[in-house]
């Protein structure tokens, strides 16, 4: 069966599965080698690449939506996510299923509401859906050298301004470091995600004051100058200041 039957069956299932004009667009973050990276889907259809989203069940809320499209689209489960704004520009969809005519379910004025994650890549083994040819990590780096669909670069953009200003009241790597880091790692990552250079001293006083690290009888062996120490999440204090929000960042 071609891309475009796939579509139009999928239509008429849809129209009594599926509220109509709502969607979902989950964006996860991960980091991996000093860079972020984002999930993508590239679809059969037109091969573009899109973010792993879809459409709201009427018997379901839409936290339970954006967890059941993760799973069965790309594998993803046990994600925490934040929404983070609503996107409805007219025609923001249509033009995508520009072949088809306008009884197409996916033809119809979608309003889509954004979620955001972060998460270390290698925690989960992606699979991609019926409609998909892959689902897979790309680099926000090389973003700019593939064709993403509708207006999902703009939610991306969105997702990662959002997650800069979060950054200052919130704490973030739990999800995207491993169990046990150094604080040069963690600085990097904070440093990619704000797209700028931070001062060592300034940042080791900072995020040691938030008291959310936890400071290993260890160090990270190899390498010619002195081992650096290693460090772990408070989880406890991690978690507090997730809920209330930093004071003395």
């Amino acid at each position: 069966m071609d891309s475009r039957q796939q579509l139009l069956n999928k239509s008429n299932e849809a129209k009594e599965i599926f509220l109509p004009h709502l969607s979902v667009d989950p964006v996860i973050f991960g980091f991996d080698r000093n860079e972020l990276k984002v999930l993508l889907l590239k679809m059969n259809y037109r091969k573009q690449w899109l973010l792993p989203g879809g459409y709201v069940r009427k018997d379901e809320d839409l936290d339970e939506t954006v967890q059941r499209i993760l799973k069965e689209r790309a594998g993803v489960t046990d994600v925490y996510l934040e929404e983070f704004g609503v996107f409805g520009k007219k025609n923001r969809s249509e033009f995508y299923f520009e072949d088809f005519d306008e009884t197409l379910f996916h033809k119809q004025r979608f309003i889509s509401v954004g979620y955001y994650a972060l998460y270390h890549p290698d925690r989960f083994n992606l699979v991609h859906d019926e409609l998909s040819e892959t689902c897979e990590w790309v680099y926000l780096s090389k973003l700019s050298e593939i064709e993403l669909a509708m207006d999902h670069r703009d939610i991306i953009e969105k997702a990662l301004l959002t997650l800069r200003e979060k950054i200052s009241y919130k704490p973030i790597g739990y999800n995207l470091l491993p169990e046990k880091f150094t604080l040069p790692e963690l600085q990097k990552l904070y440093e990619v995600i704000l797209g700028k250079e931070l001062n060592r001293g300034n940042f080791y006083r900072k995020i040691k004051s938030t008291g959310i690290l936890q400071k290993l009888d260890e160090k990270r062996p190899g390498g010619a100058h002195k081992s650096p120490d290693l460090y772990s999440f408070n989880i406890e204090n991690y978690n507090k200041l997730l809920n209330e929000g930093l004071s003395s960042w």
